[in-house]
Parts: C-alpha cells; sequence; structure tokens
C-alpha cells in the first residue's frame, strides 16, 4: 500500500497543477406563504421526502446541517410530535467533461460509496484513472429542497430549494463539506422573498 501511494503521489500533484478546482455560488430559490409568521417559532420535526432513504449516510448529513440552522432560526428540533413537518428531499449526481449526466450517486471521503466512476477506491474518494490524463474533470451536481408545512398538513407555509457545483477535486467535493454551505445559503435572509432566486456566494 506504502508502494502504491508513493507511486501515486507524482501523479497527484501534476493533476492538482493541470486541473484548477471550481465551486459555484449556491443558487437558492425560495416560496413562502402569505402567513409567515407562523414561521422560525414552535417546535419541528425532521423528515425525509418519499424515496429518501432516511438511515442513509448522506441525509443524515445534511439533515444535521437543516438542523443546526432551524434551531438558529428560533425553532425547537424534536424527534416527533413537532407542531411543524420540515420535508427534506436531495438529489446529487455527476457531469462528465462532456455533459453527460451520471445519476444517482453517493458522493463522500471515505471510498463506501467507491469513486466518480473508476471502480478502483484507496479510501479517500480518489479516481485512479483521472490521475494520469490530466486529473479530474468530473462535476458533481448536487441540490437540497426543504419544504416546511403544519404537522396536520395542507399547504406549505414555505418550500426551500438550493443547487450548487463543485468538481471532484475541490474542497467542496464531499458531502460534509457541501452540506453546511448549501443549508446556510438556503436559509440566508429566512425566510426571503417569495419566487426570487438568489446566488450565493
Amino acid at each position: 500500500m506504502k508502494k502504491l501511494l508513493a507511486a501515486l503521489a507524482p501523479a497527484v500533484l501534476v493533476a492538482g497543477c493541470a486541473t484548477p478546482a471550481y465551486v459555484s455560488p449556491v443558487d437558492v430559490t425560495r416560496f413562502v406563504t402569505d402567513e409567515p409568521t407562523f414561521l422560525a417559532q414552535g417546535t419541528i420535526q425532521i423528515v425525509p421526502a418519499p424515496g429518501i432513504e432516511g438511515e442513509s449516510i448522506e441525509y443524515g448529513i445534511y439533515r444535521e446541517a437543516v438542523r443546526l440552522e432551524l434551531e438558529e432560526l428560533g425553532y425547537r428540533v424534536v424527534a416527533v410530535n413537532g407542531e411543524q413537518v420540515a420535508q427534506v428531499d436531495l438529489d446529487q449526481y455527476i457531469v462528465d467533461e462532456d455533459g453527460a449526466r451520471r445519476s444517482p450517486v453517493g458522493v463522500g471521503v471515505g471510498g463506501s460509496t467507491g469513486t466518480f466512476g473508476s471502480g478502483v477506491g484507496v479510501g479517500v474518494g480518489i479516481n485512479l484513472n483521472s490521475l494520469f490524463d490530466g486529473g479530474p474533470r468530473e462535476t458533481i451536481q448536487r441540490e437540497i429542497a426543504v419544504s416546511i408545512r403544519a404537522a396536520e398538513g395542507g399547504t406549505n407555509l414555505w418550500e426551500g430549494r438550493a443547487s450548487m457545483a463543485a468538481t471532484a477535486n475541490s474542497d467542496f467535493a464531499s458531502d460534509a463539506a457541501a452540506a453546511p454551505r448549501m443549508a446556510e445559503a438556503l436559509f440566508s435572509g429566512f425566510p426571503g422573498v417569495s419566487g426570487e432566486t438568489i446566488a450565493v456566494e
């Protein structure tokens, strides 16, 4: 293993120089009810959207980021029986250098979900194929959507959607780094102007 890492080191340096990292602003759109006075108060529970695995590592990372932002707003987050419900939906996929989408994928440092299409992992999510052809060109596109409604149902009180892109060699390639950035942007200036899309650096 040590010999493998030693052999890879020069290639990693070359790749790092050849392919600059890129991170986009976070694009955020919010929709607000006509009665926003019910927001940012009382108790709220966080639930996964239909089709989202509530026990997955990825969901847990984004749930925690959303929880921290909701508490910052003034909510008291509870496990059950909240007065309001925040539903969290996630989507993330790889876009290759030709603009083709490969979806869905699990992304994150640690190698538990493999690497970016190479099928070879060394424990930190390195794409071995890309090290020898100019560096990683894949872009990770992420989107998080949160809707807040009364626990008894009815029309959503608030909806928000945030999206960002980052290359696989950037500081925001992992969910652990991307989730807090996206959640902070999503709830920035809460509740926001209904229907307006903003870009948050």
